[in-house]
């Protein structure tokens, strides 16, 4: 029943530029980009249970492999995203060996400080557009950015279902639960944990380079906004770290919210995220893909347990 909700979900997404205007393809287009960074973040976030705020580099990073590898060497768009892929996951792999070392607040800050450190790294490199950034070609209709976007999406969420039906996902979960019981237990969290950054990196980055052509305009704040990560973490938080279809009904619902309130009221939306977020930790931590699956039977006893683990 679940698999054919969701197909039919995907077909209905599908044939959106058949009747959608263009107005609403451009949002969904928004939208399943954002998912896409969601479940990026679900796989180092939620699975493995290190909160990583760097996120925003690898978008950055694969925005600028198009950027650049169209207009300075004038390689077509589809080397461009492999390259800025390529590039991510590269840096994915180089960083994520000295700072998965780190754990917490300490990783949290390290993955942090990625950011501002890219940002004036590129801000200082001319052929990368310095401060004033790049624009790019004027891309192929809306259509086709929308079917990218889409595919995309659907590869990533089968990446997080095989994760989390794998060998492989549950050490990241035992990772997430205890990562010193994990290593005696002969897990090498170390590569475990790596793989699962650059698969973080990977997804991040050909959004990125995705975001890039559709937007035909990159320059480093835009490209490695913190703004964009604290978005892709409230969304998997939300809908439900650590699960398949939970960062997607987070980064959907959140997303259209988010827009009705910045047509209809402007001065709230910028509000609304940070609120979103408390209410989350406090009433449903695990998102509402677990308080569909525990409200019915436990109903307003399982906000009340949520609210006495807070200790609020």
């Amino acid at each position: 029943m679940k698999t054919l909700l969701f197909l039919l979900a995907a077909f209905g997404l599908a044939t959106i530029p058949w009747w959608g205007s263009a107005s609403f393809i451009q949002f969904c287009i928004d939208a399943l980009l954002v998912a896409v960074l969601a479940q990026s973040w679900n796989i180092i976030g939620g699975f493995t249970g290190y909160a990583s705020f760097g996120n925003s580099v690898f978008y950055g990073l694969g925005g600028y492999g198009v950027a650049i590898s169209m207009l300075q060497f004038g390689l077509p768009f589809e080397v461009g995203l492999c390259i800025g892929a390529l590039i991510g996951t590269s840096v994915a792999l180089i960083l994520g060996l000295p700072i998965l070392r780190l754990r917490g607040f300490y990783f949290g800050i390290a993955t942090l400080s990625l950011t501002f450190t890219m940002t004036s790294l590129v801000s200082n490199i001319s052929f990368a557009g310095g401060n004033i950034g790049l624009v790019l070609p004027i891309g192929p209709s809306d259509t086709l950015f929308f079917e990218l976007s889409l595919a995309l999406l659907g590869a990533a969420t089968l990446t997080v279902w095989w994760i989390a039906r794998s060998r492989f996902g549950l050490g990241l979960v035992a990772i997430r639960e205890n990562e010193l019981t994990a290593a005696v237990m002969g897990i090498n969290t170390t590569l475990y944990k790596v793989l699962a950054f650059m698969l973080s990196g990977l997804l991040a980055s050909l959004a990125g380079g995705i975001h890039a052509y559709w937007i035909t305009f990159l320059d480093p704040g835009s490209a490695f906004d913190l703004s964009l990560n604290v978005k892709m973490i409230i969304m998997t938080v939300f809908g439900g770290p650590g699960t398949v279809l939970g960062p997607i009904l987070g980064a959907f619902s959140l997303s259209a919210i988010s827009e009705m309130l910045a047509f209809y009221i402007t001065n709230l939306a910028n509000l609304f995220y940070g609120f979103v977020i408390v209410i989350a930790i406090i009433f449903m931590p695990r998102g509402c893909i677990d308080l569909a699956l525990h409200y019915r039977e436990q109903g307003w006893r399982y906000f009340l347990e949520n609210i006495k683990k807070t200790k609020i």
